[in-house]
């Protein structure tokens, strides 16, 4: 995608001289296999957050500790017990025990993969590493697999016929809600995915923006921005992950079950 961007003006006298620049954002970089395209910069963004997320995973296995928490240690902490609450009262523990790993997981991973961006390097227009949440190709998958896996913790837990009679009957009941229900449902998976590609796309957006200006004044708007940028990706992956969260309880709830 190309955007124009406003013309800057600078003024000398009575003479006022245009400089007329595109920003390229969302573009990537592809290439072609058995006639499909691949994003290779989201895939390679999507391979180093991985890594990054099993690296920390493997040193908090081998460093663990019941003394004084090292730094990893206490962050993986402070989120399963954030994120324990959230799965108790949502679901019960119990119910899904399975629930509080895969928002666990979720969160750290699209946290880091949010905070590539963060990195102080750029390169072009860009950022160095792009988020990978900057292609919806990626945000698709994640909503796509969130979307088959607590329908499918419904069905193993309702049974298919009931999950079925519930997912229609939703909220609103029988009748011509019915078709409200269905249309509900889709678009759980699309607001999921589309509210951090939108979040994630701006941002990439603006650090196209700011690399506009000279570096000596650059600088001082991309540090701010880049500390934005933090705040806005640890929302984003905290509300995908509680979102994940509360669709696992919409999905496995029985008739006239409380937790």
């Amino acid at each position: 995608m190309t955007i124009l961007a406003v013309p800057l003006a600078r003024t000398t006298g009575s003479v006022a001289v245009l400089a007329d620049t595109k920003i390229h954002v969302g573009e990537h970089a592809t290439a072609h296999f058995l006639g499909l395209e691949f994003d290779l910069d989201t895939i390679v963004s999507t391979a180093v957050a991985a890594a990054i997320v099993i690296a920390l995973a493997l040193f908090l296995r081998a460093k663990i500790t019941s003394g004084v928490p090292n730094g990893v240690q206490l962050f993986f902490e402070t989120v399963t017990v954030q994120m324990r609450d959230q799965v108790e009262s949502a679901i019960g523990l119990r119910v899904a025990p399975y629930a509080l790993p895969l928002a666990v997981t979720l969160f750290t991973f699209i946290l880091l993969s949010n905070w590539l961006s963060v990195l102080p390097m750029q390169y072009g227009s860009g950022e160095f590493i792009a988020p990978p949440a900057s292609d919806v190709n990626f945000v698709y998958a994640l909503a796509l697999f969130v979307f088959v896996f607590y329908q499918g913790a419904g069905i193993a837990r309702r049974g298919p016929i009931t999950h079925f009679k519930l997912l229609l009957k939703g909220h609103t009941g029988w009748g011509p809600m019915v078709f409200i229900n269905v249309i509900e449902e889709i678009a759980k998976p699309l607001s999921l995915s589309l509210r951090l590609f939108g979040n994630m796309f701006a941002g990439g957006v603006m650090i196209s923006v700011i690399t506009l200006f000279p570096f000596w004044i650059s600088w001082g708007p991309n540090a701010i921005w880049k500390l934005f940028d933090m705040f806005v990706g640890f929302i984003q992956a905290f509300i995908f992950s509680l979102l994940t969260v509360l669709y696992f309880s919409q999905s496995m709830a029985l008739e006239h079950e409380n937790h």
